[in-house]
């Protein structure tokens, strides 16, 4: 680990090229007010992601944060800097989750009011967590099915009560504090080649690409958000933040339908790269993180890992630094989550199937049809009166994604009637 002054002396000497909003963020200011309540996590070097990708990965662990998220050091970074009349009216923040979480932690330890709102749909592990963390200094409330019909209500309420509103992202005071994850990078490994970050609203990002793009320029920074919620990535495309009409809310800690204003200013200058991944490879990479490494992270945790796909060719003996951004993973999610990653793998696909209605017909249809290893996982069948066959409902799953063909082959040799359902969005929502 190189010394902390020799960093800070080597920084200075470089020369600032970025616009001037980067003035108006104190990475070490921040850093001091975090010091004692932050935890400065550690940087691992992970084995089987660097031989996968011939390659030294290393994980930022932000996981393991005293909230389990990185979003402490923005929230409390705001908060403790808000002055003494506004610490005293009150605070209020709108938040899928990791930002309540951070948000409520920081109320408790300097001892202020404070108000989240948070999606219906936020999963019970993260409620429950932040009223753990705030104690009695924190109030609670439910309100609409995402983050920014929430945030509509939590601003709508500080106007009401005169408190003051911490976002989860579009603030300088956020980003700034965000931005001490890239000062702890570059304390331990001073030569970075890509770092790639998870990208929501862009506060993360935004704050560890200043750090970087002015203390280590030469590094690249890939942002990666879900495909299902390419905010960052239609901003950008446009020129300013857009408002997306629909999204996936899967990955809740990094499912927003606008970006940030003072975010996608900065992202736009200091993102190398913009890199959408599908909801389906962040499971895998969840449930491998998990099967192989121990390490328990959340969907939005999970982004930077699973966006390295992406970028295999070009991080080949690179050195890259993936920030995982938060482990707090309800485990009542696990089965949608490995039902997620076998359909991306291609090794679980649904069918509508007509059967004869008549003994022997689905034993025919696993003698038949079925290959050795392949397994019904569901079967739903509605026996029609006076009818000469009856749909079902049939889940296969696959033990290796090529039988895929085979599997089709064998069902238009026995003439079996059926229906494919997998990329059918709105009958496979209704009936999966």
């Amino acid at each position: 680990m190189e010394d902390k002054t020799k960093v800070e002396e080597k920084n200075t000497q470089t020369t600032d090229s970025l616009p001037a909003w980067s003035g108006r963020l104190n990475f070490y200011e921040a850093a001091r007010r975090l010091k004692g309540v932050a935890t400065h996590t550690p940087l691992v070097y992970n084995d089987n992601l660097s031989r996968k990708y011939d390659c030294e990965v290393y994980l930022k662990r932000e996981d393991l944060q005293v909230v389990r998220s990185y979003k402490l050091r923005g929230a409390y970074n705001m908060i403790y800097s808000l002055d003494e009349d506004q610490q005293r009216r009150g605070v209020v923040c709108a938040s899928a989750g990791n930002h309540a979480q951070g948000f409520a932690y920081s109320c408790k330890k300097l001892n202020i009011k404070g108000v989240v709102f948070m999606p219906v749909i936020t999963p019970k592990q993260k409620i429950s967590q932040t009223k753990m963390f705030g104690g009695d200094k924190i109030e609670i409330k439910l309100v609409g099915d995402t983050f920014d019909d929430c945030a509509v209500a939590a601003k709508a309420y500080t106007r009401l009560n005169n408190m003051t509103f911490i976002p989860p992202f579009d603030d300088y005071s956020i980003i700034e504090g965000q931005g001490t994850v890239a000062m702890e990078i570059l304390e331990e490994q001073s030569t970075i080649d890509y770092v790639f970050v998870p990208v929501g609203g862009g506060g993360l990002a935004a704050g560890i690409g200043v750090y970087f793009k002015k203390y280590s320029p030469g590094t690249k920074i890939i942002g990666a958000e879900p495909e299902g919620a390419p905010s960052m990535k239609a901003a950008l495309q446009a020129g300013h933040p857009v408002t997306l009409e629909h999204i996936d809310r899967f990955v809740d800690g990094a499912a927003v339908k606008r970006a940030g204003d003072i975010t996608f200013e900065i992202c736009r200058e200091v993102l190398d790269d913009m890199l959408l991944v599908p909801e389906g490879r962040i499971c895998t990479s969840i449930l491998r993180l998990y099967n192989n490494d121990a390490i328990v992270v959340e969907p939005a945790g999970a982004l930077s890992i699973a966006a390295l796909d992406q970028y295999a060719a070009g991080i080949r003996r690179k050195k890259v630094v993936c920030i995982v951004s938060g482990g707090n993973n309800d485990i009542d999610r696990m089965p949608e989550i490995k039902e997620r990653s076998l359909q991306y793998e291609g090794l679980k696909h649904y069918f509508l199937i007509s059967f004869a209605q008549r003994p022997g017909a689905l034993k025919e249809f696993v003698n038949n049809v079925l290959g050795p290893a392949d397994d019904i996982t569901r079967f739903e069948y509605m026996q029609k009166t006076n009818k000469e066959a009856g749909p079902a409902l049939v889940g296969i799953e696959l033990q290796d994604k090529n039988d895929y063909h085979k599997l089709i082959q064998n069902m238009k040799d026995h003439q079996i009637n059926f229906s494919g359902i997998n990329k059918d969005d709105k009958l496979f929502g209704y009936l999966i």
